[in-house]
């Protein structure tokens, strides 16, 4: 299965491929993660890694890091570390700029989705902290994990970014400006907070455009005064990162804001979705030193709207 062959998607639109794990809940992620889908490989146990690791298999000549899911997001592991072939499959993903397999127990199909019908999750919920949304289909609940935070936890620590922050040409022209940043993945708010704190930049955080957009349009004036620019991810429960942008850039108290889309997908179809949307940039996350030029060229060189 390639999931990204011949694949277009409108902006207000997203396919997920539906899975399951050890139980009957089904999950879901955005297909433009998905490179394909194969049968449970061999694994290569990988010794001192984190214990949702399965291992590594081979995937035509290169080594594939494979994560058991179900373990990654504290339930039951599906298969031990030390087992051959399985009965699963692995969802073989990119974002984030790398290549890895989750594993689970079965692939279900994909199904389109709006962005405007996917909610935040649950409070209270269980898995709370590893899901950025939920859609109703079919009279069930399907819950979209947050797999920035678990490849975060399992395979790809934060980098340290104070190292080289006083590297980056005009970071000490930033100090004290203040931007919105927008992301649903609490993994991915940490690190660009990270990031902006060691630049020395204030900051207003919302968990997905519809709060976003609240925020800058609210009853405290001061936030529109004094945000410059708006750090923005795309995949977001009840308004994405490409409508938040077209609904700022058609109000004339904010259409002056440099907008960052700041997102974990890959690939120059969403650098063309930006710039039709009207985002000044857009980065693939996440590399602090990428995320602190970009931050220092927008609050030194502001929008023009000319």
């Amino acid at each position: 299965m390639d999931a990204n062959a011949d694949y277009t998607q409108n902006d207000n639109r997203l396919d997920l491929l539906l899975f399951q794990l050890t139980g009957r809940q089904r999950f879901g992620i955005n297909v433009l993660k998905v490179k394909e889908v194969i049968p449970c490989p061999a694994f290569t146990h990988v010794p001192q890694s984190h214990p949702a690791v399965v291992g590594v298999a081979q995937l035509r000549g290169e080594a594939l890091t494979v994560v058991d899911l179900s373990a990654a997001i504290g339930s039951i592991a599906y298969v031990s570390s030390d087992s051959g072939p399985c009965d699963g499959a692995v969802i073989v993903t990119e974002f984030n700029r790398r290549i890895q397999g989750f594993l689970v127990r079965r692939v279900d199909r994909i199904v389109v989705c709006d962005w405007q019908k996917i909610f935040p999750p649950p409070a209270g919920s269980a898995r709370g902290s590893y899901i950025t949304g939920v859609a109703e289909l079919e009279k069930e609940l399907v819950e979209i994990l947050d797999v920035e935070r678990i490849l975060g936890e399992v395979i790809q620590p934060p980098e340290e970014v104070a190292s080289f922050v006083a590297d980056v040409p005009g970071a000490e022209k930033v100090g004290g400006r203040k931007v919105l940043l927008v992301d649903d993945s609490s993994m991915a708010r940490h690190q660009t907070a990270q990031t902006l704190d060691h630049l020395g930049v204030e900051y207003l955080v919302a968990r997905d455009g519809k709060e976003a957009l609240e925020l800058l349009m609210g009853e405290d004036e001061g936030n529109q005064a004094t945000v410059e620019m708006v750090i923005s991810d795309i995949e977001m429960p009840e308004m994405d990162g490409y409508t938040l942008t077209r609904e700022i850039r058609k109000t004339p108290a904010l259409r002056h804001l440099y907008i960052l889309l700041h997102t974990s997908l890959n690939g120059a179809i969403n650098a063309d979705r930006a710039k039709l949307a009207g985002a000044d940039d857009i980065l693939t996350k996440f590399v602090p030193e990428e995320l602190s030029k970009s931050v220092v060229k927008a609050l030194t060189r502001g929008h023009s709207d000319g």
